[in-house]
């Protein structure tokens, strides 16, 4: 009679698989206590102390600090500004726009290049974002768990992110648009290009249901948008348990 109120997971089926599937890969490749004990990285001063004034100084400065997190040596890590001058505002053929470049992952030998578009100065926020986004591709790529033609590379280097605890960044601004999205293999439903908002709310969720955190003192640095999808999966996850990821310390 009240099915009604039984709480619903915010992402489809093939994308909920995917996140507790591609949570034990990365729980095998890095550690489950890195998702699952470590602290969330918060958007104040105790994780980021240090003046910021949108030089370049104070831009290196940040990106050291999201090395650290991302467990990256800074020393091996290249900054590279540019500007797109001349950005390119396309649709595609259903009339949605194209995304344009905020970061460039640049391998080379002994060294990555890490290339930011000026445009995101302004806002701290979303480039410690896209520079927890560009290092996870190293981590996954450059440090040869992925060869980055896997159909879910760039789903896996957002879920990466969060995984080190940076996912407050990204799912505050997340980068799937309408016009990347194909189709989960072997199935016709609809696939981001890069984890949606609901995507970033459900594993999310996952790293405070592990910690046994209900209401979580972190979730209050979700944005409006992002809150709902958080809330709605953690109480998913609390009240139904329906989760194939569990860590073997875990709940």
């Amino acid at each position: 009679m009240f099915g009604w109120l039984r709480p619903s997971c915010p992402v489809d089926a093939q994308a909920k698989a995917w996140i507790e599937r591609r949570l034990d890969w990365l729980g095998d490749q890095f550690g489950v206590d890195v998702f699952t004990r470590r602290a969330v990285v918060l958007p104040d001063s105790d994780f980021f102390p240090d003046a910021y004034d949108r030089s370049e100084a104070t831009v290196r400065g940040l990106l050291d600090r999201v090395c650290r997190y991302m467990e990256v040596d800074p020393d091996i890590v290249d900054l590279e500004l540019f500007a797109d001058r001349n950005p390119l505002y396309l649709i595609n053929d259903r009339g949605e726009a194209l995304p344009t470049t905020a970061g460039l992952y640049d391998e080379q030998p002994d060294r990555v290049v890490i290339h930011l578009e000026i445009s995101q100065l302004d806002d701290p926020m979303a480039l410690v974002g896209t520079m927890a986004h560009e290092l996870a591709h190293y981590r996954l790529i450059g440090e040869g768990r992925i060869t980055g033609d896997e159909f879910d590379n760039e789903l896996l280097t957002d879920l990466t992110s969060v995984f080190h605890g940076m996912g407050i960044f990204l799912a505050n601004q997340p980068r799937a648009w309408p016009s990347q999205f194909t189709t989960w293999p072997e199935t016709d439903v609809r696939r981001p290009e890069y984890m949606t908002g609901p995507m970033f709310g459900y594993a999310l969720a996952h790293s405070a249901w592990f910690r046994g955190e209900s209401k979580p003192h972190w979730s209050k640095h979700l944005c409006m948008d992002a809150r709902p999808s958080f809330k709605q999966a953690l109480r998913y996850l609390w009240e139904t348990s329906d989760s194939s990821f569990r860590p073997r310390d875990g709940r």
